[in-house]
C-alpha cells in the first residue's frame, strides 16, 4: 500500500512546520518574531541595567608632577690623558676600579726624560761651582780694594807732610782705580753666574716636571668608567686613556618640556625610576634647572640629585624623573578616568536610586592618576563607570547595577 504523498520517484519531502500552519498563524509569526528581536535589542541596549563599578568620592591628596626622561651622570668627571706624547708602559687600573686622589693611573716610558733630568742636574752643579768661584774672586777683589784705599790714604797723608813724592800718590791713585774696576768686574761676573744658575735650575725643574708628567695620577677620588688604551700603545698629548667620574654627587640629567619651566624650582622633591628597575623608586631632589632650551626639541635640562644609587648602575643609563611641582591635601580627589566631558564641560555620572545621573563639576589640580574636584562633588558621592566594555553604553538615565 502506498502513501498518498508518495510520488512516482519516492516519498515526497514534508514542508516546514510553519508552512503547515494556517495563513493567520503564519502572519502572526512574521510579525511576532521581528518584534521579539526588536524588544530584545531594545532591552539590551536601552533598558537593561548596565554593570558598573562604583567609586566613592573621598578626601585625599593630589600631587602634580613634571615628567622628564634623562640619563645618570656624574657632576664631576674627567677625561684622563697625558700631557706628553709617548709610549704607555703600564696601565695600573681597569674599568670599574675605584681610585683615590694621587693614585697612579698609567705610566709612560721615561728613560729619555730621566737622561734630560740628569743633564740638567749636571748643568746646575756646574753653574753652582762657577758662581762659587766668582764669589771667591769678588771677595779677593774687595780685599784688594780695601788695601788700595788704605795705601792711598796713607800716601796722601805722607805727601801732605812732605814725606812722599807726588809720584807715589799718583801710583796709589792708579792702584785704587784698578782695584775698584776689578771689584766691579767681579760683581758683573757674579750677576751673570747667578743668571746662568737660575736658567739651569729652571731647566732642571722643567725636566723634572716632564718626568712627573710621565706618571699620570688620579686628580680626585672616583670610579674608572672607561679604559681606551693598553700598554704598548703610543699616544699623543691629550689623547684619552681613561675616563674618571667622582661618586660624591650623582644625578639624573633629565630633558623636560619648556612649557613646564614655570613649575620648576631648585630643591623640589622628585622620584626617579630606572628602566633597569621599573618597580622601584629612588628619592631625589632638583639640583638645578637649565637656562637654555634646545631649539629643535624645545626641551631643557633639569638635574636631579639622587640620595641613593641602585646596587648596579652605569653612567648614561636611562631613567624617568617625576618632579613634584605642586601638592594639595584635604581635597576631594577623583580618579582621572572617571571624569567625563559633556558639551565641553567636565562632569561625572553618579549612582542615584539605581540610575546614572549626570552632574557637572569643576576641577583644579591634576595629577598622574587623580584630579581635584573643587565644586559639584562631595566626599561620599558614588561615581560610576562601566565595569567592562560592552554594547550597552553608560549614559544619564540608564539603570545601573554594581558588579
Amino acid at each position: 500500500m502506498t502513501d498518498a504523498s508518495d510520488g512516482p520517484d519516492g516519498p515526497a519531502r514534508r514542508p516546514p512546520w510553519w508552512r503547515r500552519q494556517s495563513p493567520a498563524v503564519r502572519m502572526g509569526l512574521r510579525v511576532a518574531v521581528p518584534l521579539l528581536v526588536l524588544v530584545a535589542v531594545a532591552w539590551r541596549f536601552f533598558l537593561a541595567p548596565v554593570p558598573v563599578t562604583i567609586h566613592t568620592a573621598a578626601i585625599g591628596t593630589i600631587s602634580a608632577e613634571v615628567l622628564g626622561t634623562g640619563t645618570l651622570e656624574a657632576r664631576h668627571a674627567a677625561v684622563i690623558g697625558p700631557k706628553l706624547g709617548g709610549l704607555i708602559t703600564r696601565v695600573a687600573v681597569d674599568e670599574g676600579a675605584r681610585v683615590r686622589a694621587g693614585e697612579l693611573l698609567f705610566q709612560l716610558e721615561d728613560s729619555d726624560i730621566r737622561q734630560q733630568v740628569a743633564m740638567a742636574e749636571s748643568d746646575v752643579a756646574a753653574a753652582t761651582a762657577t758662581l762659587e768661584r766668582l764669589q771667591a774672586g769678588q771677595r779677593r777683589a774687595a780685599a784688594v780694594l780695601a788695601q788700595a784705599r788704605t795705601h792711598h790714604a796713607r800716601t796722601a797723608e805722607l805727601l801732605a807732610r812732605n814725606s812722599a813724592a807726588p809720584v807715589d800718590l799718583d801710583m796709589a791713585v792708579e792702584a785704587l782705580a784698578i782695584a775698584e774696576a776689578e771689584l766691579t768686574s767681579a760683581g758683573a761676573a757674579i750677576a751673570e753666574g747667578q743668571r746662568r744658575l737660575a736658567s739651569a735650575e729652571h731647566s732642571l725643574e722643567y725636566q723634572r716636571a716632564r718626568l712627573r708628567d710621565t706618571s699620570v695620577e688620579a686628580p680626585f677620588d672616583g670610579l674608572v668608567v672607561r679604559r681606551d688604551r693598553e700598554p704598548g700603545d703610543v699616544v699623543s698629548a691629550g689623547a684619552t686613556v681613561l675616563r674618571l667620574v667622582s661618586l660624591r654627587e650623582m644625578w639624573i640629567s633629565a630633558w623636560v618640556d619648556e612649557t613646564e619651566l614655570a613649575r620648576l624650582a631648585d630643591g623640589q622633591p622628585a622620584r626617579v625610576v630606572f628602566r633597569s628597575e621599573p618597580g622601584r623608586e629612588y628619592v631625589g631632589r632638583v639640583a638645578r634647572v637649565g637656562r637654555e632650551a634646545d631649539r629643535e626639541t624645545r626641551e631643557l635640562v633639569v638635574d636631579v640629585r639622587l640620595e641613593a644609587l641602585p646596587a648596579r648602575w652605569a653612567v648614561g643609563q636611562r631613567a624617568e624623573v617625576y618632579i613634584l611641582a605642586e601638592r594639595r591635601e584635604g581635597v576631594v580627589a577623583l580618579p582621572v578616568g572617571l571624569l567625563r566631558v559633556k558639551d565641553g564641560a567636565p562632569g561625572v555620572l553618579l549612582a542615584v536610586e539605581g540610575s546614572a545621573r549626570w552632574r557637572a563639576v569643576s576641577v583644579g589640580l591634576r595629577g598622574a592618576d587623580l584630579v581635584e574636584v573643587t565644586a559639584g562633588l562631595a566626599a561620599g558621592d558614588l561615581v560610576v563607570s562601566p565595569a567592562a566594555a560592552g554594547p550597552a553604553p553608560l549614559r544619564e538615565g540608564r539603570r545601573v547595577t554594581p558588579r
